[in-house]
């Protein structure tokens, strides 16, 4: 919509498009609010959205450059007696830090067996490599994605149009073939080839529309609040899902396959007679708390393992693999970490885990979706200035957006990179999560199928934290065919190179690697830091009391922070009301132009003309059946 379009009376005023804030639009528009969702930036879902592969050159780009210095207006002659103004912070560039970009292929095709010379991008190094291969390429700026109000008049053409949740799973079970309407991936070279075809850096530019690759790495558990929430909503709807076929571990050198659920653990050749035996009975174990369980609470998890006659390697796997956990976790929460996993099996696949289809910036999306459906404007490049704040009741009674326009609203909700340091609550000191996202040419573990997605828990070393790591196929419509997307995350000590570096060179093959020639090798990887969302307080802002703050993705490999967060905000500002009520199948929405008994009869007359056709159709099959029946006769005459 164009700025000058825009209405001036809202009920509710978002700034920001990241997950929490596209889940309470949609709360809000579901309910009759009349809501205005904005975002500075040209698209959506902030450090939750999805890049083609140049697109994500063009925000590495963006963020070398810096932000460019904007001049505050001066809009102080729109207030009136008894107000004031508070100003809104014009960069959130502080939530990604330290951008490293390495490319270890080619620039041109070629066919051999080793990598070629490495092109190492640094600093401002890497700012005109990336900016020199845009030009070169002819990239445009552009949107990754199609606006909510744009895709949700065309949702037969575009979207996924299932009535359940576990239909558009049933869709996506390992070893299908992908639906119709999408490219069929090629399969991916044979690792065991003694040449391929090596995949160069002008390739990943020619197809880069064909990645879709996430700033943030979450997976969503089946029985999450997430996925609870998109079948309530019927969001679902929008989106497809893919289960996470494998859960592995890196160990002693090793890459191997957690065995978690029942069929797993049999089928199992890591494990000894006796430690499936011993495993199926823990895991059966751990679905009820006990005393027992409960005399060990406040001490190491490890140890509750070790108590119960459980070896190495079965402590390795529950406590790394199965509830995700350190070994100085607390008894409960490792429990509780495992129940969780554990009640999350079987209920889509034979993992916990589901990731969707082209990536996780497109929830939000399906999220803002809803909320243009049901009647909430969007608006790109375009932000508010200001908060008109009502100094008798602390309250902020309008906006000022960029243009100088006054829009009045009850309630405004505002991404955490738009409000001043000195104005919101973090934790002291600030927490980072550092990321790694990695193009490579092979899977870590290979397979009969090429279309596995992997989730790889990498334990410390020396000290270090904890690595977790998502491989992605092409059939999750995020890379292309020939390659896998890996992305790594872990809390930062240091800057992403220094935390995850080690780990790649260990996994994979880089000039850096020793005696990897099995692994896969890297193609191209970037390493950058992001805030950790966790950090902000959910109180305590010096804040207008109707202002509320989103923060963006914390560490946790679900998504439980964000969709708490949502709920919180709408059930403060609406109390009454029921959060993300389900959105009507198309074909149940009777469109009532007059009066309610008029919506009546039009339904009275749909259901007495499908009663006909059903008549109408016995009466068919009835003549078809005599005709069927003279045909025998007539055989048997003739015979």
């Amino acid at each position: 919509m164009a700025a000058e379009d825009l209405p001036s009376e809202f009920d509710v005023v978002i700034l920001g498009t990241g997950l929490a804030e596209s889940v309470v639009a949609a709360a809000f528009s579901r309910v009759g609010q009349r809501v205005l969702h904005l975002d500075r930036r040209s698209y959506y879902a902030a450090n939750w959205a999805s890049f083609t592969f140049n697109a994500l050159l063009t925000w590495i780009q963006q963020h070398h450059e810096g932000p460019q210095p904007e001049e505050v207006q001066d809009w102080s002659s729109l207030l009136e007696e008894g107000e004031e103004l508070i100003y809104l912070s014009n960069s959130d560039s502080a939530s990604i830090s330290n951008l490293q970009v390495f490319c270890f292929t080619s620039e041109e095709d070629e066919e051999e067996e080793t990598p070629n010379t490495t092109e190492e991008e640094r600093g401002a190094a890497d700012e005109d490599a990336v900016k020199e291969t845009s030009e070169s390429a002819d990239l445009k700026e552009e949107e990754s994605h199609q606006k909510p109000e744009e895709t949700a008049a065309r949702d037969g053409e575009q979207l996924t149009n299932k009535d359940t949740f576990d239909l558009l799973q049933a869709s996506q079970n390992e070893g299908e073939e992908p639906n119709a309407h999408q490219p069929t991936p090629i399969a991916a070279p044979s690792q065991s080839e003694p040449t391929r075809k090596k995949i160069s850096y002008a390739q990943l530019v020619k197809e880069g529309r064909r990645f879709n690759i996430d700033l943030v790495s979450k997976l969503m558990y089946s029985r999450g609040s997430l996925v609870d929430l998109l079948i309530k909503s019927n969001v679902s709807r929008y989106a497809e899902f893919k289960n996470v076929t494998r859960i592995l571990t890196y160990r002693q050198g090793k890459v191997e396959q957690v065995p978690c659920s029942r069929a797993d653990v049999f089928a199992s050749r890591q494990l000894s007679v006796v430690e499936k035996r011993k495993l199926m009975r823990f895991l059966t174990s751990c679905a009820e708390e006990t005393e027992e369980q409960r005399a060990y609470n406040g001490r190491p998890y490890l140890e509750f393992l070790t108590d119960q006659q459980l070896g190495e390697n079965l402590q390795h796997f529950l406590l790394h693999s199965i509830a995700m956990v350190t070994e100085d976790t607390p008894t409960e929460e490792g429990l509780a970490s495992t129940r969780h996993f554990l009640r999350c099996l079987g209920r889509y696949g034979n993992t916990p885990f589901l990731f969707p289809v082209y990536g996780l910036g497109e929830i939000p999306q399906c999220f803002c979706r809803m909320c243009a459906v049901f009647g909430g404007v969007y608006c790109l490049r375009h932000s508010v200035s200001g908060l008109l704040l009502e100094r008798d009741s602390n309250r902020c009674k309008a906006v000022i957006d960029s243009r100088g326009q006054r829009i009045n609203c009850s309630h405004f909700i505002v991404e955490e990179g738009f409000v001043g340091a000195d104005r919101k609550r973090v934790a002291t000191p600030p927490r980072f999560l550092s990321r790694a996202v990695l193009i490579t040419d092979g899977s870590l573990l290979p397979s009969e199928s090429e279309q596995q997605v992997s989730m790889v828990m990498v334990p410390p070393a020396a000290g270090g934290p904890v690595v977790r790591m998502v491989e992605l196929c092409p059939s999750t419509m995020t890379c292309i065919p020939g390659t896998y997307l890996v992305h790594l995350t872990c809390q930062s000590v240091g800057s992403a190179y220094e935390d995850l570096s080690p780990v790649v060179t260990r996994m994979f093959r880089t000039p850096e690697s020793h005696d990897q020639e099995k692994r896969p090798s890297v193609l191209w990887c970037l390493y950058f830091n992001m805030a950790d969302g966790s950090g902000l307080e959910a109180e305590g802002h010096d804040l207008p009391a109707n202002v509320y703050v989103c923060s963006g993705p914390d560490g946790a490999l679900g998504h439980d922070h964000a969709v708490r967060q949502a709920e919180d905000i709408f059930q403060k500002i609406l109390p009454e009301e029921d959060f993300c009520p389900p959105a009507p199948n198309p074909e149940d929405i009777i469109y009532d132009t007059e009066n309610t008994s008029t919506g009546e009869d039009e339904r009275q007359d749909r259901e007495e003309d499908r009663q006909e056709d059903v008549r109408e159709e016995d009466r068919q099959e009835d003549v078809r059946e005599e005709d069927r029946q003279e045909d025998v006769r007539q055989e048997d005459r003739q015979e």
